[in-house]
């Protein structure tokens, strides 16, 4: 098997640093590294900025992804208690509420009970509340889902005692889903020592044990691989008080073919949790005349080949297999041979 084909990619879980963080990453960039990841769709998280909680904070951002993406792209509105009454003026620019419970990069964190409920009184039903929920929260994600009786999404799930809790909540037939990271199933602390700054994120890296627990359940609980793309220079890791966060769109599918090499999961399964999940989680549109061409050779990755702004990966030096060697989206050719050819603006906005 020297090629195969798969559908366009989509990656619900991306940080495109828009705006506020151009230096790191921009929609134009972070597009192009997509296509040569062979995503044909993103969606970008609100922790920008400032971040995407005001009607105009979120309508400039939507007007510049619309000028500069390269491919189907997605906006997150942010969840902040000084900016709730404002929730439902998000919701024409937005394919989901993001509400963070735990320590993220940036300032959107919801600790009191009434932003809560109103986050899950006031968001439209039609869309999708994503959490980013670690330990005892993701019990109050799944409460809240029961309570209201209306989906929640799990982002970066990254502990044995979290998958489980999931998988249970799942059997007693509650809304809800997770995606996983491939750092997350990749990586351990002991990475996280050996690669210093370049291996902090957000969560943070798990044991040995948490790993295995995730490849335990990657053939039912976890619903959608999802890079967590997390752009940051060099410099800011290399300072005094590096931020948190990894790049992964590039990455994150010869990670997954490598684990289907390998025999931990089938080629089947590995296009519902990359593609087919994801649109049916999200409730996104299919794209027609789309298609990935991957050349199912070994090779290293290579952080000087990355189209990604920042330039680096964790995963610098790894022997992995799957390289994509053309993207058509839409009856278009998009990526090829190492090329972005799709121009910025030939994408499409979704909301």
């Amino acid at each position: 098997m020297s090629e195969i084909t798969l559908p366009g990619l989509v990656d619900v879980h991306t940080h495109l640093r828009v705006p506020g963080g151009e230096h790191k990453e921009d929609f134009a960039t972070g597009t192009a590294a997509a296509l040569a990841g062979g995503f044909t769709t993103l969606l970008a998280m609100p922790n920008t900025t400032p971040p995407l909680t005001t009607p105009q904070v979120m309508e400039e951002a939507f007007q510049q992804a619309q000028a500069d993406t390269r491919c189907e792209l997605g906006l997150f509105a942010g969840a902040s208690p000084e900016q709730i009454g404002q929730l439902p003026a998000l919701a024409p620019y937005a394919v989901g509420l993001k509400i963070y419970l735990n320590d993220t990069f940036g300032p959107l964190r919801v600790e009191d009970l009434p932003t809560l409920t109103s986050c899950f009184q006031s968001w439209p039903q039609e869309k999708i509340i994503a959490m980013h929920a670690e330990k005892q929260s993701v019990a109050i994600g799944i409460g809240l889902a029961a309570t209201f009786n209306r989906p929640v999404h799990f982002c970066h799930i990254s502990r044995r005692q979290e998958i489980e809790l999931i998988d249970f909540a799942k059997r007693r037939g509650l809304p809800v889903t997770c995606e996983v990271s491939p750092h997350h199933l990749y990586l351990t602390q002991a990475d996280a020592v050996r690669l210093g700054p370049l291996g902090d994120m957000r969560p943070l890296l798990g044991t040995q044990d948490d790993v295995d627990a995730l490849w335990d359940h990657i053939n039912d609980t976890i619903d959608c691989i999802a890079t967590d793309h997390a752009p940051h220079t060099l410099e800011e890791k290399r300072a005094a008080s590096p931020p948190p966060g990894v790049p992964g769109l590039e990455t994150s599918l010869p990670l997954m073919l490598t684990a289907v090499q390998q025999g931990r999961l089938a080629l089947s399964r590995l296009i519902e949790l990359m593609s087919t999940n994801p649109r049916r989680i999200f409730n996104l549109p299919e794209q027609p005349d789309t298609r990935v061409d991957v050349d199912m050779l070994p090779y290293r990755i290579n952080s000087n080949t990355l189209l990604t702004k920042c330039g680096w990966t964790p995963f610098d030096g790894m022997e992995v297999i799957g390289q994509v060697r053309r993207v058509q989206l839409r009856g278009e050719i998009v990526y090829e041979k190492g090329l972005s050819i799709a121009p910025p603006g030939s994408g499409q906005m979704l909301s």
